[in-house]
């Protein structure tokens, strides 16, 4: 069934103009939002808490511009599928990569850091335009196996290489003389709360995944912060920021706090953009947090220290 919903009618979709396939858009949006109202209590109840001082009325405009969003990314994400690497370089513009290449040239690993913000579809696809040597995504597999093939397959068609958190040694760490690039979206709910770094994000304690940091650390990369913001409908601008050359210079936590700070701004700036349908806050603040800190902080200090 899978087969016959991708071949019959998702990738023949896929090449459709943009401009044919957001006429479907406005109906998209209906359907979501009034219709199957798409994870409504999910998103109503995370924008709610995150911005407890809006009126009824601006957390409901807020809403109903994530659904917006929510439409347009969809129809992104299928024409993502057949994108030229041509189309894909006029959609996504890089607006300072050489930040990346010169660390790249320095011989120096790169994470780059960001969130489900914008359209990270077309940022991970078009990565691979820009840096196409030694460059990696990590990410989770989907639940259905021929759904996960086919998006990892169109992903990698520029050169980016997926990879699974729980095996990322296996594969880039093997050769240590050669510098690599990976890109890491670290804004989603961490598996457990007692391996996480917890922070106020969005007015609200939230379990952070502390992979960055460590990887960091562990392999002495520079990381930088990706935003991809909105530049007009169906373009989006790839921005980086250099967060820092030498992790092992930084105080347990100082990594972390900064890559979040930065993400909360631009959602701040600009809501809609991000992934609100995600259950981000599902776990339970642990009782004793300042313990937990003091134990986490003791740990990173014996192996990174």
């Amino acid at each position: 069934m899978h087969k016959i919903l991708y071949y019959a009618l998702v990738y023949p979709f896929s090449h459709l103009p943009l401009k044919v396939l957001y006429a479907f858009r406005p109906m998209l949006f209906l359907l979501l939002f009034y219709g199957i109202r798409y994870r409504k209590k999910v998103i109503t109840e995370n924008i709610s808490k995150s911005f407890p001082k809006d009126t009824p009325l601006e957390l409901n405009r807020k809403v109903k511009g994530f659904y917006h969003h929510l439409s347009r990314l969809f129809l992104e994400s299928v024409k993502n599928l057949s994108f030229s690497d041509k189309e894909l370089r006029q959609r996504v513009k890089f607006t300072n990569p050489s930040i990346v290449t010169a660390l790249r040239e320095q011989g120096k690993n790169v994470l780059l850091v960001g969130g489900h913000y914008g359209n990270w579809e077309w940022l991970i696809t078009s990565l691979g335009l820009h840096f196409p040597e030694r460059l990696f995504g990590l990410g989770m597999p989907l639940s259905s196996s021929f759904w996960d093939h086919k998006l990892t397959e169109r992903r990698e068609r520029f050169g980016l290489k997926v990879i699974h958190s729980k095996n990322y040694r296996e594969t880039f760490m093997n050769e240590q003389n050669k510098p690599f690039i990976l890109l890491m979206l670290a804004d989603q709910s961490p598996g457990d709360s007692h391996k996480s770094y917890w922070l106020n994000f969005l007015n609200q304690p939230t379990a952070v995944p502390f992979g960055t940091e460590a990887l960091a650390n562990e392999t002495d990369a520079a990381v930088v912060y990706v935003a991809g913001k909105q530049s007009q409908k169906g373009c989006y601008e790839i921005t980086f920021e250099t967060i820092t050359t030498a992790p092992k210079s930084l105080t347990f936590g100082m990594l972390t706090e900064s890559h979040v700070q930065k993400l909360e701004t631009d959602i701040l700036a600009e809501p809609s953009l991000w992934l609100w349908s995600h259950k981000r806050w599902k776990r339970e603040v642990p009782e004793d947090l300042m313990q937990l800190r003091s134990e986490q902080e003791q740990r990173f200090n014996q192996r990174y220290r």
